[in-house]
């Protein structure tokens, strides 16, 4: 099932199920991150319910008394039919609403009918997502759905869409319904052989199937652009969404990339020079933020987007200093790295966002975490201080070697000083002996080539 697109004021009611291992500060956490996910889409996030479950697994997700509570939002376009609603019903009152309401969002003296759509904060398997439809009488979402649709709207790249439809067909597919006409005509004898159903279901496998063909090309493509960069020293900004990194991006290479204070603003990998320019030039890439309850296809999906993470020389673990709950979001950061096998690469904890603390907090925060950096991409001063981080470590990594070049060797120079460091000059009588910083790789090409002047 794809999202319908929606008014900009479509009302939204989110729905929280507490657990044995899902309760308290973690639960109201991920209920509030929910509501800058529905918001992210357009929608306006009315109020939340919540209900205490030894599982989500159930085959009724919530219990009758609080269907009929929800219902009682939703206008009981569903519960009009339940020969239960009226006795139901007698037993709801705005003031049993409102005690069942998470504090963080607004849902005060929620009027009858004020929901038009329900979402749920975690996933729903088709049978619970059909029983709570029919139940409602309105469009019921589940995490999952809401993250794949944002993901939908902000790709951008030929390899971000193939991604992310791979990743929604595979959602759909299992949510695929019978319509009530192919019913009746299997019924009826009139529709022999595939259903409907069956039909819609092979045209997604066919669908997939060539996705995943189109996406390997592509793959192979970026392999490429890949390879031909590794002799660069490279970063990469990884974080959990909305960490402030393409924020970061953009101050330490002076471009233009886009910096939006929603979820998942960035889902496409972009790669740009360091700024100031050094010779020879680092790299900096903005890769796709992360999420907790990440849809496990997504991860998958986007193997290839974080192979730029896999392939850098120095990570750059960016979170938002100012949010409370970093830690946990730190943990989901590291979690999903370790499943792409980014484990063993450099890394600096960035603590971001630095303006919106008290001095005695950066100082806390600078004692529990002694390695990190504090910044503000806001302060020129800080911008500088992670410029000569970077440039630090990158030429930690290199080799300083003596090149001795003819004047009679043309653009020799030139191509020395666009791709390396060089530290020293010194001119003598027939050559110029140059000592430069540069990798191993590099240098070996250029001693070859000299061979050969």
């Amino acid at each position: 099932m794809q999202l319908t697109e929606k008014p900009s004021l479509t009302n939204a009611l989110l729905i929280s199920i507490c657990t044995p291992d899902f309760k308290g500060e973690e639960a109201t956490e991920s209920l509030a991150e929910l509501a800058r996910l529905v918001t992210t889409l357009g929608f306006k996030v009315v109020g939340s319910q919540s209900q205490k479950q030894s599982s989500t697994k159930r085959v009724n997700v919530l219990g009758l008394g609080k269907l009929a509570e929800i219902a009682h939002l939703t206008g009981n376009k569903g519960f009009v039919e339940n020969e239960n609603a009226e006795e139901l019903s007698e037993n709801i009152t705005e003031e049993t609403i409102d005690e069942a309401m998470f504090s963080d969002i607004q849902s005060d003296n929620l009027p009858f009918g004020c929901a038009d759509v329900v979402v749920f904060d975690c996933d729903l398997s088709p049978s619970q997502l059909r029983n709570v439809e029919n139940q409602l009488g309105v469009e019921v979402f589940d995490r999952t759905g809401i993250i794949i649709e944002i993901f939908s709207r902000h790709a951008r790249t030929k390899t971000a869409k193939l991604q992310v439809e791979i990743a929604r067909l595979n959602y759909v597919a299992p949510r695929l319904r019978e319509s009530s006409c192919g019913d009746k005509e299997r019924q009826m004898g009139k529709g022999g052989g595939e259903t409907t159903l069956e039909l819609n279901r092979r045209k997604v496998r066919d669908q997939l199937a060539e996705l995943k063909r189109e996406l390997v090309n592509v793959q192979d493509e970026m392999k490429g652009r890949r390879t031909q960069r590794s002799e660069l020293f490279c970063v990469a900004l990884v974080g959990y969404t909305n960490a402030g990194k393409s924020s970061m991006m953009r101050a330490i290479t002076g471009s233009d990339v886009e910096g939006e204070n929603k979820l998942f603003a960035t889902l496409d990998t972009t790669v740009r020079a360091l700024f100031p320019i050094t010779q020879p030039r680092i790299l900096v890439s903005d890769t796709v933020g992360f999420i907790k309850k990440l849809p496990h296809d997504l991860v998958a999906s986007f193997h290839s987007t974080l192979a730029e993470a896999h392939d850098a020389s120095l990570l750059l673990y960016v979170v938002d200093a100012a949010d409370p709950s970093f830690r946990s979001q730190l943990d989901v950061v590291h979690e999903v790295l370790e499943e792409v096998g980014v484990a063993d690469s450099k890394k600096l904890l960035v603590l971001n966002k630095s303006d919106q603390l008290t001095p005695e907090q950066q100082q806390a925060l600078m004692k529990e975490f002694p390695d990190a950096m504090m910044t503000s991409t806001r302060n020129p001063l800080d911008v500088s201080k992670l410029h000569k981080y970077i440039v630090s470590v990158a030429q930690g990594e290199m080799i300083e070697d003596e090149i001795i070049v003819p004047y009679t060797a043309k653009g020799i120079i030139g191509e020395i000083r666009s791709s390396m460091s060089v530290v020293k000059e010194d001119y003598e009588y027939d050559h110029i002996k140059l000592t430069v910083r540069s990798n191993v790789i590099d240098l070996a090409r250029l001693k070859k080539r000299m061979l050969s002047v």
